[in-house]
């Protein structure tokens, strides 16, 4: 099949939601936004320049301009795919291997799931992280095991860090969902500094995951919810986006109809969660969490890995960190999640584990 072909008997590409497409002096309104400090006056020249050279990269939409031959290992090694979905793709193979090799040590990827930090507007440590903390203590005193913290609360208190919504491609068809995410970086669109192209060789290294969260309003934080979104590359995802010319809508539809065998990138992880709140939802919460992770095939760590509790129910938030004080057998329920998880990850490793229906399922589509 031809570059630009369509392939036989593919669906019709569905189209109309119209032009998105900004005018050259929308384009730079916005652009010039991120420059408003007085300081960037001194350089208003410059920055001229800077905004003609990225409205020309944006009309001609150069979401990916720098690309190298896929080479080996793909279906099509003459296919040229962005630099850095090349780079991340190898970091995650690297983290394969570690994660493979029986002589390393054990590794546990502990997420602290909430948004507030105390160097940013609410001045005050979160919960959250304090009862991660707890966890971190278990992990970091078992000797031939390695934490890995995740704080996502960086998101909101550190310059740079971002993690870009997911654009749905799966929606669309499987195969067009990449593993990793091909969507971003998009250069054209000035959708840079991803920092999901760090996150997914982390969570591959790892032969544990824990993740501590607060509710919001019923529903996990944005910036948990963000990276669950973006990982739903690994349940399913295409590790080769030379079969889809990279983003080819029908070509990715040919292939998902004729059959997908969804790749769970991710499966045979052990995971456990705990989630809190002060007034509502921990437990739909911690429900959905440990649903959407035995999705991706990982393993609860045993009856005691979920937990879900109240700190300082319906009382003022202002008091709430003395409420988690107080609340003793919490800290050591959060402790006790945190052995179940020890546990079981050193039970697979030493071949010890018995999966509890026999092995991985796969889940038909």
């Amino acid at each position: 099949m031809s570059e630009g072909s369509d392939p036989p008997g593919a669906p019709e590409v569905r189209k109309g939601q119209g032009d998105v497409k900004l005018t050259r002096e929308e384009f730079e309104r916005r652009f010039r936004a991120r420059f408003q400090d007085p300081a960037f006056d001194a350089v208003r020249d410059e920055l001229a320049h800077i905004v003609d050279v990225a409205w020309d990269g944006y009309d001609h939409y150069r979401k990916s301009p720098r690309r190298r031959k896929a080479g080996p290992g793909f279906a099509d090694p003459e296919y040229k795919l962005p630099v850095e979905w090349l780079d991340t793709r190898e970091r995650i193979l690297e983290a394969e291997k570690r994660q493979r090799d029986t002589t390393s040590p054990r590794r546990i990827l502990l997420v602290a799931g909430g948004a507030r930090h105390d160097q940013t507007c609410p001045g005050e440590m979160s919960k959250t992280f304090r009862l991660a903390q707890l966890a971190r203590e278990v992990i970091e005193r078992e000797a031939a095991v390695e934490c890995d913290f995740l704080d996502l609360s960086l998101l909101t208190a550190q310059y740079g860090r971002q993690i870009f919504p997911c654009k749905a491609c799966v929606s669309t068809a499987m195969p067009l969902c990449h593993w990793p995410c091909s969507c971003y970086p998009n250069h054209a669109m000035g959708q840079v500094g991803d920092w999901m192209n760090e996150l997914y060789p982390r969570w591959v290294a790892a032969h544990g995951v824990l993740i501590v969260t607060p509710v919001y309003w019923y529903q996990a934080p944005s910036v948990l919810k963000l990276m669950i979104d973006r990982l739903v590359c690994a349940d399913g995802g295409n590790p080769d986006p030379t079969t889809t010319q990279f983003k080819d809508p029908k070509r990715a539809k040919a292939i998902e109809l004729a059959g997908w065998h969804y790749p769970r990138h991710l499966a045979g992880r052990a995971f456990g969660v705990v989630v809190h709140g002060d007034a509502a939802g921990t437990e739909n919460l911690r429900r959905m969490l440990s649903d959407w992770l035995q999705d991706m095939e990982l393993v609860p760590a045993g009856a005691d890995a979920t937990l879900d509790r109240y700190v300082g129910y319906l009382e003022p938030y202002a008091t709430s960190h003395a409420a988690l004080d107080a609340d003793e057998d919490l800290q050591e329920e959060v402790r006790h999640v945190t052995r179940s998880l020890v546990a079981t990850v050193t039970a697979m490793r030493d071949g010890r584990f018995t999966w509890p229906t026999g092995g991985p399922q796969q889940r038909p589509k």
